[in-house]
């Protein structure tokens, strides 16, 4: 529970910095900010995602001690890959043709993609272990040093630049601050393996190329809206979709940094069937939770827009991002509700089939959706796109899944949805603000809430009972 708290703390955090940057660099700069934070994305997808996947896959306090060349080939990799990445970028810069982009941004990108794939790898080596002291104080540093350096060089310069610098020094300096907690005395480089390496890539590999897909499709959106319209559109079209993204991977990893864990324990100690089993619970969890999660997002927008959204993207805000919203729903039911089935399994080529079948189906909307004064084509084809990754995910879980959540469970989410979203539906109309927010939520929990327990809708009242028993023989 204290990596659920630290974890939603840092959710918190990430949303006001978000903001923060938003309202100082304004749409123009912001444009500019969030394709740069794009390309820095997708480099540290191609190159340091596989560490973060094979960290959380196979390293444990049990590889720790019996398996050390596991974390000497995982360091070692990083250091390699880090040293790849300058090298080509030097050499880039000697012979490589001018780019249509400012190459102080994109060196910040490159710096960018670096930082935040060391500190992916860090968190991803503390959740392993279920170290949370650990865990916890790399969140908290680097919170407030990205609050301070971020927020900061954003109000005080109004510059992307210095944004995005004052993220790489907030992510490199977390590291140093807390690299003592992740030290492995027993695992140094020379331990390191090629075999392992080849193993741990052809684990990753799949899911590194899924992911690269996914991720290029918000940095090709981004790089036409400029195109076509300009970077303030841009970061109109960036912020609806970075924060609607954020909200949503970030409710589903709060839930993954507790359930994929359990599903990795119980296949190391029980076996794959009993694995199987944990992942069949565990996507209910994720589809009862994420579900209403994502409807209510939409029916407390305009007071979300009113209340926390800078004045300068409001309208478009809201806008782009209910557009966006089915397609977000489905990029986090598909990760971390579908996707641990074929991780369980070390079995992931599924996700490349779909991943391609996100971009062709995008592309085609693109082709046939007509261009408007702003950027909803783009956004419709993307949502479009992730939901033809679901349902090809869907059907090769289908065959490769024998245990699943129960029909029970998937319908009565969605009629406990659907009475709250009649519930609520006639408050948004109301004047948007704090109160009014504060009523849609109550509301809309205690109907949501009062079916999943009197359904016990994927186990969770007695889940809740079991943990309660406990503290109700105390009093």
């Amino acid at each position: 529970m204290k990596v659920l708290l630290a974890f939603l703390v840092n959710t918190i955090t990430n949303f006001f910095i978000g903001l923060v940057v938003a309202k100082f660099l304004g749409p123009e700069e912001y444009g500019r900010f969030a394709l740069a934070f794009a390309i820095a994305v997708v480099v540290q997808t191609a190159l340091y995602d596989w560490l973060r996947l094979s960290a959380t896959r196979f390293y444990s306090e049990r590889t720790r001690d019996s398996a050390p060349a596991v974390r000497a080939t995982m360091d070692a990799s990083f250091l390699g890959v880090t040293l790849f990445l300058f090298l080509s970028t030097g050499l880039y810069a000697l012979i490589g043709p001018e780019l249509d982009f400012e190459s102080d941004l994109i060196l910040l990108a490159l710096l960018t993609a670096t930082a935040n794939g060391l500190f992916d790898y860090s968190t991803a080596l503390a959740r392993a272990r279920f170290h949370d002291h650990a865990y916890g104080r790399l969140l908290f540093v680097k919170n407030a040093l990205a609050l301070v350096l971020i927020g900061g060089g954003a109000f005080l310069f109004h510059s992307a630049s210095v944004a995005l610098a004052g993220g790489v020094a907030s992510l490199f300096g977390t590291v140093l601050f807390t690299r003592a907690a992740l030290r492995d005395p027993g695992a140094p480089f020379r331990a390191a393996e090629l075999q392992t390496t080849k193993w741990l890539v052809a684990y990753s590999a799949p899911i590194v190329a899924a992911h690269l897909l996914y991720q290029a499709m918000p940095l090709a959106s981004r790089s036409i809206v400029a195109s076509v319209y300009d970077f303030a559109e841009t970061g109109q079209f960036s912020l609806a979709y970075d924060l609607g993204m954020r909200a949503v991977m970030a409710f589903g990893s709060a839930l993954d940094v507790l359930l994929f864990q359990i599903a990795v324990a119980a296949h190391e100690e029980h076996g794959e069937d009993r694995a199987k089993e944990q992942v069949a619970r565990n996507m209910s969890v994720v589809f009862v939770f994420l579900l209403p999660a994502c409807v209510g997002l939409w029916l407390v927008m305009p007071s979300v827009e009113a209340l926390i959204v800078p004045g300068q993207f409001r309208g478009p805000f809201g806008h782009y991002l209910g557009l966006l919203l089915p397609g977000l729903f489905a990029m986090g039911f598909m990760s971390f509700g579908i996707n641990p089935v074929f991780q369980i399994e070390k079995r992931t080529a599924p996700l490349i089939v779909a991943a391609v079948a996100a971009v062709v189906v995008s592309l085609a909307l693109l082709f046939v959706l007509p261009w408007g004064r702003d950027a909803s084509n783009l956004a419709i084809a993307q949502a479009g796109g992730y939901l033809a990754a679901l349902a090809v995910t869907i059907y090769y879980a289908l065959r490769a899944q024998p245990v699943w959540p129960s029909f029970w469970d998937v319908f009565a989410a969605l009629v406990a949805t659907g009475v709250m979203y009649l519930a609520l539906a006639p408050m948004r109309a109301f004047e948007p603000g704090f109160f009014t927010m504060l009523l849609q939520i109550g509301t809309g929990a205690a109907i949501y809430g009062v079916m999943v327990v009197i359904f016990d809708i994927a186990g969770l009242r007695s889940i809740a009972l079991a943990l309660l028993r406990p503290l109700i023989a105390r009093a």
